[in-house]
């Protein structure tokens, strides 16, 4: 068990990647807590995971809420090994019809948060312990429509690197997962029925050299590279699991004729 022992913290822990996450972690042997802003769906994930798991009802863009939070969990289970600071939203933002409000929704969540998530975590982090964002390659496909959403993600990955540095004296771990494509609830809205998802799939899954879009749990085991001592001497970097539609883009399925 590569994680046995060990105490980790997933936000966005009650559904795609950090369900998947939160699943493996607790088959390799850690103690998880899981933040979500849905009671529902966090009671359903708590189902799936085990009652052995911590379930802290938080919206991360509550920043007192989610030190408030993070603390009980530590309280609860002891300092944090491991934080996934995973929770994140979708959100178009074209240029010519987007409000200030719905760009800064998505600043907020998906970069704002994440620094505050680690600094909330900080007080309640062992020392040697790993963080791990979530990325994604909208950083550099350039994507049009997402703006906000890529803007984040650049931030973000900029953000794996300095945190890297300033927590290094601590022996403290912090790298990042870069997700392609990947099937989660997060297309629900853009492909809301079974015919419209198996078409995004197809076009997403052909801008890939593999071929398809990933799982849940393909990025989940890279989580768990970094969460586990094979990375003790990792960190600053990214993995990047997207089927080569980033490192070897002109091998994409689109592209070939055979």
């Amino acid at each position: 068990m590569r994680l046995k022992n060990k105490i980790a913290l997933i936000t966005g822990g009650n559904s795609g990647i950090g369900l998947a996450t939160a699943k493996l972690f607790i088959a390799e042997g850690a103690r998880v807590a899981i933040t979500g802003r849905n009671a529902k769906t966090l009671a359903e994930a708590v189902e799936t995971l085990g009652n052995g798991t911590l379930a802290l009802q938080v919206d991360i863009n509550d920043v007192a809420a989610t030190e408030k939070a993070f603390s009980e969990a530590a309280e609860k289970l002891g300092k944090f090994d491991v934080v996934f600071a995973n929770a994140g939203i979708a959100g178009q933002t074209p240029l010519g019809a987007t409000t200030l409000e719905q760009f800064e929704a998505v600043v907020r969540t998906n970069f704002t948060s994440v620094f505050f998530t680690v600094q909330a975590a900080l007080p309640h982090l062992n020392d040697n312990a790993s963080v791990i964002l979530n990325g994604s390659v909208h950083a550099v496909l350039g994507v049009p429509g997402y703006s906000a959403y890529a803007g984040t993600k650049g931030a973000t990955r900029a953000m794996t690197r300095n945190l890297a540095s300033e927590l290094a004296p601590r022996g403290i771990r912090v790298n990042q997962v870069t997700p392609g494509g990947t099937r989660t609830p997060i297309w629900a809205a853009s492909a809301p029925t079974q015919d419209a998802m198996s078409a995004l799939e197809n076009r997403i899954g052909s801008l890939s050299a593999l071929g398809r879009m990933s799982e849940a749990d393909e990025i989940a085991k890279a989580a768990l590279y970094f969460a586990s001592d094979d990375s003790l001497n990792v960190t600053g970097i990214e993995i990047t699991v997207d089927g080569g539609a980033t490192g070897a883009p002109s091998g994409a399925k689109i592209f070939r004729t055979a």
